[in-house]
């Protein structure tokens, strides 16, 4: 009787598998991930964009931008590394605050709805309409924690942070390209993982323990066993413990196997099993743990208590040395002058707040000039942190000076003297300390130029960093800042980012101040008086000088490039070969203004007057000068190609050489506009020659049809030289 075999082997251990047609189900993933970022997308430019239409164009009362709205913005560009805004607090319809705050609350909703039903049906609905189903690898819907992970985590917040990593320490920094770029690299090769997995998982999917299925298909599911050892029996045909009958009913098998597997469950690790199973161990960790513990609190609380000790041994040693220097002063105040210095100096080194306050109400009070000169020593000596209260004391004795009106008595030169030593200090911290007033309030200062006998005083800061300082409504006529630095970068070492280091002088008064070679970008001097100040060469690129007065201003070669002068007033000032590239200058008072040479190209020039100007070659290249008062300029030579001249008031300009090729000049008044230069042959100025053909304007194709107040003459130079006007054709046409 033959025995049957027994083998003994080993199975291999099973999974899951679904059923996935990786062709059909690939780009409908995609899909369904493209719809998804539009849903959200949409649902936020939708609602921002019908906000930001109505700021454009509402003339409803405004209101100050809500402070949920600011201060996500303010974060926005703080992360992006975007410019800082110069119109804060920020003014907004009241329809626009809505729609802004829809505009933030919408995707939030939307990005909520759509975790929700994904973990409750493993469907969004663009899933769900392209037939695309999130499932865990046990085939159940994902848990809220997985949807955490696969979507917060995996899909958009590793790739999208090491892509600003990335872009913040690259050479593009603050390129928004740049960071788009680094972000959809990142995201295609998260996504892109799938097609080295042979489930088509990408990493998102991986760290949630999920899957991606085709709902249409279905998936397939085997039950996982773990591996185990078995025993194989194989039972020939032609055993006799077959009959014949058995035979004849068996199909036509060689070998008859049983397969006998044992039921072996995998144990979970169990820390209080192995607890049990190992008390010495444990009972040894447990004691080192204490004991580390126990010293770590012991040292811990001893640093903290000694710490503490010498603090306040510290504060007690200080506040002697404080009582004592007070004494000192007050016992000696009838004693020689130099005792009394040597304890105001003292105190000044002390680092002690009182001592500033002592030394500022002291100054108040004090009557010797030799102590006042003494304690103007002693701010300088402490530095950025006296400022504050020099400033408090400066703008209290400006204000006691002005009131005092005999200025020949002992109050008025005894004032003067106070408010003196006061400049004296600040002028001395400024120079310094000057790459230390980054966060330095100086607003209402008195600086002004002093030109008393008994107290003369001019502010020299020339060629200083002073980036970042608040001269807000300041007083600084006079003031000496060639070469000086207002404006750099921050903490990212860039420029035009959100943590630049800008000053503010709004408000300020620089009258005849000297600003020639300054370095002002981006710098606001809303309002600021700068009648008959030196800005030759100065750097004031996307500078904010909305109603200043600038007149008599001197901006030689000075490049204001997209700064913004609405509503300011440049009368009588010299813009020779000043750059004002894209700058606002709507509504601007520019009338006897020298502007020989100067770029206008691209700016906004609409509504500004420029009456007897002398604007000799300057470059209007499609600027807007729509509704501007050009009468009696100059206009020698002045490129006005694609220029916007409608409705402009040309009265008695001289054009002689402008180009006015592709100008729009619908609407515009030309009366008297000269268009060449006329000679003269003799002293008496009556005998004239014919016009030098160099001279006349350039007006070849320039639509004449819709312009004002144009004489027969003028008419009769346009047909000649190319233009176009409804008379030209009806004399072609005789």
């Amino acid at each position: 009787m033959a025995s049957p075999t027994i083998k003994r082997g080993k199975n291999r251990s099973s999974g899951q598998t679904f059923s996935v047609t990786t062709v059909s189900l690939l780009p409908r993933r995609c899909a369904a991930w493209i719809m998804e970022v539009y849903l959200v997308a949409m649902s936020g430019i939708v609602p921002y964009s019908i906000g930001a239409y109505i700021e454009s164009h509402s003339h409803s009362q405004k209101v100050p931008l809500h402070p949920v709205l600011a201060s996500l913005e303010e974060g926005i560009a703080q992360t992006l590394a975007l410019p800082q805004s110069q119109t804060q607090p920020r003014q907004v319809p009241p329809l626009t605050n809505l729609f802004w705050g829809l505009a933030l609350g919408t995707p939030i909703a939307v990005i909520g709805w759509q975790l929700y039903i994904l973990g409750r049906t493993g469907r969004t609905l663009p899933k769900r309409w392209l037939g695309v189903k999130v499932v865990t690898t046990g085939g159940r819907s994902p848990s809220g924690l997985q949807i955490l992970l696969r979507e917060g985590v995996g899909k958009w917040g590793l790739p999208l942070s090491v892509a600003y990593v990335l872009w913040r320490y690259s050479p593009v920094f603050p390129s928004g390209g740049g960071l788009i770029l680094f972000s959809g690299v990142m995201v295609l090769l998260e996504g892109g993982l799938l097609l080295l997995s042979p489930r088509r998982r990408c990493f998102h999917d991986q760290i949630a323990n999920t899957v991606v299925i085709d709902t249409k298909q279905g998936y397939k599911k085997r039950s996982s066993r773990p591996s185990s050892p078995s025993v194989t029996v194989e039972v020939p045909l032609n055993s006799p413990n077959y009959s014949q009958k058995q035979r004849r009913n068996r199909s036509p098998e060689p070998v008859r196997t049983l397969v006998l597997r044992p039921t072996i469950e995998k144990q979970s690790p169990n820390l209080w099993l192995w607890m049990r199973r190992h008390p010495g161990t444990t009972l040894l960790i447990i004691s080192l743990a204490g004991i580390t513990l126990i010293l770590a609190t012991f040292v811990g609380t001893q640093v903290y208590i000694e710490k503490k000790a010498d603090q306040r041994q510290s504060e007690q040693q200080k506040n002697q040395e404080y009582q004592f220097l007070v004494t000192q002063l007050a016992a000696t105040s009838a004693d020689p002058l130099q005792e009394r210095k040597a304890v105001i100096l003292a105190l000044a080194r002390l680092e002690d707040p009182r001592s500033i306050t002592l030394l500022v109400d002291l100054l108040g009070q004090e009557t010797n000039l030799s102590i006042i000169t003494t304690l103007e020593q002693a701010f300088a000596s402490v530095g950025t942190k006296a400022l504050p209260a020099l400033r408090q004391q400066n703008q209290s004795l400006s204000q006691q000076l002005q009131a005092i009106e005999d200025q020949t008595s002992s109050d008025y030169q005894l004032t003067a003297w106070r408010l003196r030593a006061t400049k004296q200090a600040i002028a001395k911290i400024l120079v310094l300390h000057n790459n230390q007033l980054s966060q330095v309030n100086l607003s209402r200062v008195d600086l002004n130029k002093d030109t008393i006998e008994i107290a003369p005083f001019t502010l020299i800061a020339e060629e200083l960093d002073l980036s970042g300082i608040n001269f807000e409504n300041a007083q600084l006529s006079q003031a000496r800042l060639k070469g000086s630095v207002f404006a750099s970068a921050g903490q990212d070492k860039h420029e035009d980012t959100f943590d630049d280091l800008i000053a503010n002088f709004k408000g300020a008064n620089l009258t005849q101040a000297d600003l020639s070679e300054a370095v002002l970008p981006c710098v606001s001097l809303v309002g600021a008086n700068l009648q008959q100040t030196n800005l030759k060469r100065s750097n004031l690129k996307q500078a904010n000088l909305q109603k200043a007065n600038l007149s008599s201003v001197q901006l030689l070669q000075a490049n204001l490039q997209q700064a913004n002068l609405k509503a300011a007033s440049l009368t009588g000032a010299d813009l020779t070969q000043a750059q004002f590239n894209q700058a606002n200058l709507e509504q601007a008072n520019l009338g006897q203004l020298n502007a020989v040479g100067a770029n206008f190209s691209e700016a906004n020039l609409a509504k500004s007057n420029w009456q007897d100007s002398d604007l000799s070659g300057v470059n209007f290249t499609s600027a807007n000068l729509e509704q501007a008062d050009l009468s009696s300029t100059v206009l020698k030579g002045v490129n006005f190609r694609n220029a916007q001249l409608n409705n402009a008031n040309l009265t008695d300009a001289n054009l002689s050489q402008a180009d006015l090729r592709s100008a729009n000049l619908a609407g515009a008044n030309f009366h008297g506009v000269i268009f060449s230069k006329v000679q003269f042959t003799n002293t008496n100025g009556f005998l004239k020659t014919p016009p030098n053909h160099q001279s006349e304007a350039i007006i070849k194709g320039v639509d004449f049809s819709e312009v004002k107040n144009l004489s027969p003459t003028q008419i009769d130079f346009i047909c000649q030289k190319g233009g176009i006007h409804p008379q030209c054709i009806v004399e072609g046409g005789r």
